[in-house]
């Protein structure tokens, strides 16, 4: 069984908290470094585990995962960046300057750091944002050309190029390029479409839907997961300075489809269609998931249905009281 420790930047968030679960159980040491910008509760249940570390720190002041890394372990020997500022509607908010700090030369920061401290392998969060609109209509691929249409996607095209320029590195880059998430997690989210709408058919009985023919890619949070540890555990041969969309050829779907999920257990909601009148995240997407089934032998194992049934049975329960309460919203972020 393993011992090996990993480090994960925004271990307390929506994807680092379930994942630091699944590496306990997975018998690795885990330490995470986050600022706790959303609260903590998430990682409150894994303080008494023996293989669980916290340090409490900024991933943008220079010396956060050198002194995490040395503080009660030894180096560890992978690290997993998750912390930023998550979304397009969060970025926005803050503006560049703050959203380059956060995703850009953080990510930097971070690496140089592991980089020294002579860690294996940096795995890095991407999304397939950075592939905007499809061109000629086909699923883009890892090799795709990259078509930003937010600044979200902006920063971390810059953090990619920065990594990919490092990949003869000691501390080897291993990139993933996730579709859109949803399900339940320790820090769960409601600001991504299929939370989001479940939540809104739920406690309005009402959706209004913008951009309804647009297709995105979506993945459920545990398979997220399940593909990071798999990132870690693969053979660095395989991994080192590659870029791998995360998901499922079937997870591909319109925003008409996802309503028609909401509408199968909800059938009382209202839906409107409106057209789309300001400024957002305008991906109109079909991706492949190819490369991952191949080099590492990725599939998926949850629908989006399952993840409708998911976080509605979390919602009508009252496993998540306050479901509209700033802490599940990234897009509330507020740099103090």
């Amino acid at each position: 069984m393993t011992n090996r420790h990993v480090l994960i930047t925004g271990g307390a968030g929506y994807i680092g908290s379930l994942l630091t679960s699944e590496l306990l159980r997975a018998n690795y040491r885990v330490t995470v470094l986050d600022s706790l910008l959303f609260g903590g509760e998430s990682i409150v249940p894994f303080l008494s585990h023996p293989n669980f570390n916290f340090i409490k720190s900024d991933v943008t002041e220079s010396r956060a995962v050198r002194d995490a890394a040395k503080k009660d372990w030894q180096v560890p020997d992978s690290i997993v960046h998750l912390a930023g500022i998550v979304g397009f509607p969060a970025c926005q908010a803050v503006g560049r300057p703050v959203a380059w700090k956060y995703n850009v030369e953080a990510t930097k920061l971070v690496f140089e750091q592991a980089a020294d401290l002579g860690v294996e392998r940096f795995v890095f969060a991407s999304t397939y944002s950075n592939y905007g609109l499809s061109q000629d209509g086909k699923p883009v691929t890892e090799e795709s050309p990259l078509n930003p249409q937010s600044l979200y996607a902006e920063t971390k095209i810059a953090s990619e190029e920065y990594l990919l320029s490092q990949k003869d590195s000691a501390c080897a880059p291993l990139l993933f390029r996730f579709a859109t998430l949803y399900g339940i997690s320790p820090r769960t989210r409601f600001d991504l479409i299929v939370n989001q709408f479940v939540l809104e058919a739920f406690t309005k009985r009402e959706l209004i839907i913008y951009q309804r023919g647009y297709s995105r890619s979506f993945v459920h949070i545990r398979d997220v997961v399940r593909g990071v540890i798999m990132g870690l555990e693969a053979e660095q041969s395989k991994v080192r300075g590659q870029v791998f969309n995360l998901g499922t050829e079937n997870g591909n779907y319109s925003k008409n489809d996802i309503v028609n999920f909401i509408l199968k257990r909800m059938p009382e909601t209202v839906v409107e269609y409106k057209d789309l009148t300001f400024g957002g995240d305008m991906r109109d997407i079909t991706v492949s998931f190819e490369k991952i089934k191949r080099v590492l032998g990725f599939d998926t194992t949850l629908t989006v249905d399952d993840g409708v049934r998911e976080v509605l049975f979390a919602l009508k329960s009252g496993l998540i009281r306050n479901p509209t309460d700033d802490r599940y919203r990234n897009a509330q972020f507020i740099v103090q």
